[in-house]
């Protein structure tokens, strides 16, 4: 972080109530914030995440754009009341975060800073030897109009992220653009029948009855949005993207519409509806792959019935809106048309954000131009979940044995098992020397002088996940070969007993060097 020109602060953990009520997140945060209160009743929060901290700072002490632009980060503990917390520290109430927040003059100069943490962060992450990918994501709680996420790739992830492996394309599945399906081979119209298709509800059952896919099935899902009744339009295989949906006008708040009010509207139960014969009045989205499909079958807005061969541009009268409110799924096009996408589960940890002036309009952070006039300053936001990572480095690394770390994270980079310790004057003494010396050229070193068999040592030492290990027995010291064993790969290989302080030294730089430049 400082080589990328940040400045390390540290801000209070516990945070007075006023901030939040002039951010006005002190009702909206939700129940993840812990709120206490002091002696006095007066409101505090443990602080989960501090934006509002960071702007209070900046508007007492930033007063000209020759300050500008400055970042300022901390590595420091938070707290979110999580509703299930789980998976050790994958996702716990109190956690580790390194967080960082940059003030400019404009918005060019904010995506500069963007840019610059972008890539800053896809250094740690290699150099933390994680397969990682950053996707762009939506803003959240947080705010703000552009934002990336971190992932590192592993099959117990929280999160589905869709990328492209022919492209450096990805992105959250909650953002992730669906692109309609290309050279869609038009069929001639099959004729509108109505079938009877008892207490067939969902598209599943739909499909079964009928003996069709549910590709061939239109998902028809009743909304109310403003106090407006609006049909939405989804291919029967396909799910709906409901942060995609609120984002077109008019559905920035809606659920569900109820049984009751369906049958108001369309006269049927929630199971048979249907986009065909209805009020010309009644407000239609349709997703793009919805949209060029022909010859589906929808409900026929009558309990127990469903229409065939029905085709848009014949048989539905209303204005359609077309957009994409879907999630993507395996084998869909990639948005900057290099390939398919796949699905991946990821664990994010780190996320950065622009901000923009959300914060410092509200909280009015302010600086005065080179005319003199005041104006609010641009912020990013970068966050790296710093407990997260040691989670995410287990999840993706480990095997029947245990743990597998990345060198650069491992707890020692070096494991002594020392066969016969407790016994053997020569291997003791050979052990606390060499020990002694690799302590000294800065190597993290564990030495077992536990006195074990070598096959209980062996497997605490893989369960641990250390990434070497160094078997010295008297036999190896007497015959000059010691056992050199890389915890990955599992591979063995030789090292000179009166050499192994600098063979040992040369083989961690060569590793090092590697993850170095790679990064």
């Amino acid at each position: 972080m400082e080589k990328a020109g940040a400045l390390e602060v540290l801000m209070p953990a516990i945070q007075p109530a006023e901030l939040w009520a002039e951010s006005g997140r002190w009702e909206i945060f939700g129940e993840q914030m812990l709120k206490i209160k002091d002696r006095h009743d007066r409101d505090f929060c443990f602080g989960p995440t501090h934006e509002e901290v960071i702007t209070d700072i900046a508007r007492q002490d930033i007063k000209s754009y020759r300050q500008l632009p400055i970042n300022l980060y901390q590595i420091q503990t938070k707290f979110r009341d999580e509703i299930r917390p789980r998976f050790g520290v994958m996702r716990a109430r109190e956690f580790l975060m390194k967080d960082a927040y940059s003030f400019h003059t404009d918005f060019a100069d904010l995506q500069r800073e963007y840019q610059n943490m972008f890539d800053t962060y896809c250094r740690i992450f290699e150099r933390l030897g994680l397969k990682y990918r950053p996707v762009a994501a939506d803003t959240g709680a947080i705010g703000g109009t552009g934002s990336h996420e971190f992932h590192v790739l592993a099959e117990s992830g929280e999160d589905a992220i869709a990328y492209c492996p022919e492209s450096d394309y990805a992105a959250n599945i909650e953002l992730a653009e669906a692109v309609a399906p290309q050279d869609i081979k038009r069929q001639s119209m099959a004729s509108l029948t109505k079938i009877s298709t008892p207490k067939a509800i969902t598209c599943d059952d739909v499909a079964k009855h009928l003996k069709k896919s549910t590709s061939d099935i239109l998902k028809t899902l009743a909304l109310i949005a403003n106090d407006e009744f609006v049909l939405i339009l989804i291919r029967g295989d396909h799910q709906l993207n409901e942060i995609k949906l609120s984002k077109i006008e008019g559905m920035n708040e809606f659920r569900f519409a109820t049984d009751e009010e369906v049958r108001k509207y369309l006269g049927c139960p929630i199971g048979f509806i249907g986009p065909v014969n209805i009020d010309l009045n009644i407000r239609i989205i349709s997703d793009r792959a919805a949209k060029i499909m022909s010859n589906f079958t929808c409900g026929a807005n009558e309990q127990d019935f469903h229409l065939t061969g029905v085709n848009f541009d014949r048989d539905l009268k209303n204005d359609i809106e077309v957009a994409d409110i879907r999630n993507v799924v395996s084998g869909d096009l990639s948005p900057d048309g290099k390939g398919t996408l796949e699905i991946r589960r990821g664990i994010e940890v780190g996320h950065i954000f622009q901000l923009r002036t959300k914060y410092s309009d509200l909280l009015k952070c302010q600086y005065l131009d080179k005319e003199g006039k005041s104006k609010s300053t641009e912020m990013g936001c970068y966050g790296i979940g710093v407990s997260r990572i040691v989670a995410a480095a287990i999840e993706q690394g480990h095997d029947d044995k245990g743990i597998i770390w990345p060198q650069s994270i491992a707890p020692y980079s070096l494991a002594i098992a020392a066969i016969g310790y407790k016994k053997s004057v020569l291997v003791q003494d050979f052990c606390d020397d060499l020990e002694q010396k690799l302590m000294q050229t800065g190597v993290e070193v564990l030495l077992d002088d536990r006195g074990e068999r070598p096959g209980v040592m062996f497997a605490d030492l893989e369960l641990i996940g250390i990434p070497y290990r160094l078997t010295v027995g008297e036999r190896g010291i007497n015959d000059g070969k010691l056992e050199w064993t890389d915890r990955l790969t599992g591979e063995s290989s030789s090292i000179a007993s009166d050499r192994a302080l600098d063979e040992i030294i040369d083989k961690l730089r060569e590793q090092t060097h590697q993850v170095t430049v790679n990064s």
